[in-house]
């Protein structure tokens, strides 16, 4: 009975809040969802759904308010977590930094300046103004100019607010960068964007639990890209990064913890390896990661991470988090194409059913494909028997698991 559950709301109500819904329940707490996508997968298996804007946070602080919730919880969005600080700052909650703080860790551009402060690696960035209608429109902007003939090419061009490769592009020319410097102008809610240097090497994941500002628990992968290079499409396990590269991530993550007196929980990191085995972080956040990524978690090392994570942001105790390394080889794969079209199937080659542990799908025959860079089909959780079947299999993925179109 809802009388009797202490509320939880969630900011999200998609695929991937799912875990996060489902271990909320589990630990007692009666879920009620939000957001402006009333079709998200998690919505129907809350117990309450109120559809709203979580980027609005003083929409969320009021129905916050109006719901009587004793905890806030963030989706897999930089937007939901901002909201949800900013919500539990203005009403005592438990659980998570200060909004100036998490602003700090959660725009580009802030958490440049705070790891160039502590000596930790990160990609040489300048920050520019926003160009104005009429610049968008042909006249490039004169710090935008500036900025590039600074910096080394390729560049990256990127949104300082936004997450999963929108806005984000590569250049390796001045007239790539000014085309990308329009769209990511177009794009961002800010009044600038970031331009920073491109960083050559190899792409993982770091996701940490912090407890009293140390790395409690820490987990590791590779990450795989597919047509879409801004936005991750897969990650396997145990990566390839060294004991002495991941020491170091975790040497940077309390760095930052005991700069920002972070609080207990989840802090996550993407980061490139140079090939000299420098961990340079290129994106950080203090919420889950999207497409059922703790999920994967999960299942590579038996900790239970969703409710790790539901336990940090309603304010428990999660000292009792124990490093668990991974264990086996897996791999999480989002179905994705490499064309438009209408999906008429799913197929997974014969060599691969025996990998297969879970599979997530939400596709419907008749899909229409309008954009190749952001659909999926669903997302499925592989299981191999070494190193090395993982390794070929997860470089073969897109062909042995694919989305079959007219």
């Amino acid at each position: 009975m809802e009388s009797f559950r202490k509320k939880l709301l969630i900011l999200g109500g998609g695929h991937a809040e799912i875990p996060l819904i489902q271990a909320a329940q589990a630990l007692g707490w009666y879920v009620i969802t939000t957001g402006n996508d009333r079709k998200g997968l998690g919505h129907p298996l809350a117990d309450k759904n109120v559809f709203a804007d979580f980027s609005d946070k003083d929409a969320m602080l009021e129905l916050a308010k109006s719901e009587g919730v004793q905890a806030v919880c963030s989706g897999c969005n930089d937007f939901a977590l901002l909201s949800t600080v900013y919500v539990c700052e203005k009403m005592g909650l438990p659980g998570h930094d200060s909004y100036a703080t998490s602003i700090e860790i959660h725009h580009k551009d802030k958490y440049r300046a705070l790891a160039t402060r502590l000596e930790i690696p990160t990609p040489r960035a300048l920050t520019i103004p926003v160009a104005g209608k009429d610049e968008i429109a042909g006249k490039e902007s004169a710090d935008f100019e500036k900025a590039i003939a600074q910096l080394a090419f390729p560049i990256i061009v990127k949104p300082v607010d936004l997450t999963g490769g929108k806005g984000i592009h590569r250049a390796t020319t001045p007239e790539e960068a000014r085309e990308a410097y329009k769209d990511a102008c177009s794009r961002t809610r800010q009044d600038h964007i970031v331009v920073e240097e491109f960083v050559q090497g190899t792409n993982h994941g770091f996701s940490a639990m912090l407890v009293n500002g140390r790395v409690a628990f820490a987990f590791a992968d590779n990450e795989q890209y597919f047509v879409n290079k801004y936005m991750v499409s897969g990650a396997n396990t145990p990566g390839t990064s060294s004991p002495a590269t991941l020491a170091k991530l975790r040497d940077y993550s309390e760095r930052i913890a005991r700069e920002l007196h972070l609080v207990d929980g989840i802090l996550h990191i993407q980061y490139i390896e140079k090939p000299d085995g420098t961990p340079v972080i290129i994106e950080i956040c203090r919420r889950p990661p999207g497409d059922l990524y703790i999920r994967f978690v999960k299942y590579a090392t038996g900790i239970d991470y969703p409710k790790f994570i539901i336990m940090a942001e309603t304010g428990m105790d999660i000292s009792g988090i124990e490093d668990a390394p991974t264990q086996g080889f897996w791999l999480r794969h989002c179905l994705m194409s490499d064309h438009e079209g209408t999906v008429r199937d799913v197929t997974f080659a014969p060599e691969i059913q025996g990998n297969i542990v879970e599979k997530f799908l939400w596709y419907k025959p008749s899909d229409i494909i309008t954009d190749k860079l952001t659909y999926k089909a669903g997302i499925v959780f592989f299981r191999f028997n070494s190193l090395a079947e993982m390794t070929d299999k997860t470089t073969r993925m897109t062909d042995l698991a694919k989305i079959v179109t007219d």
